[in-house]
């Protein structure tokens, strides 16, 4: 998210990734759906942090699960429980939900 740039954080979920969005109800399951939806939320230009969270490791995944709480740029805030699921895939790992 640091980077501000949507292609690049989008870049970052797997081939058949699904993005459930902290600030939509629309699922997102493509690079085009993914990008989209961090065009408007790195405007806010978010600052994040993880004040409660668990990972749990297997063979070639990873699970992180908790609470996140993102400050924007005009000083709103906006709590929320997150899990993502990465997969090592093409000798990397990407977020597959």
């Amino acid at each position: 998210l640091e980077t501000g740039d949507p292609a690049t954080v989008a870049k970052r979920y797997a081939k058949d990734g699904v993005l459930l969005p902290t600030l939509s109800d629309v699922p997102r399951n493509d690079f085009k759906g993914i990008k989209e939806c961090f065009v408007g939320f790195l405007k806010k230009r978010p600052v994040g942090k993880i004040p409660e969270g668990e990972i749990f490791i297997g063979n070639n995944w990873a699970q992180d699960a908790g609470i996140y709480e993102f400050t924007f740029n005009d000083g709103s805030k906006v709590k929320a429980r997150y899990s993502f699921i990465y997969a090592f895939e093409d000798g990397q790992w990407m977020i597959s939900h």
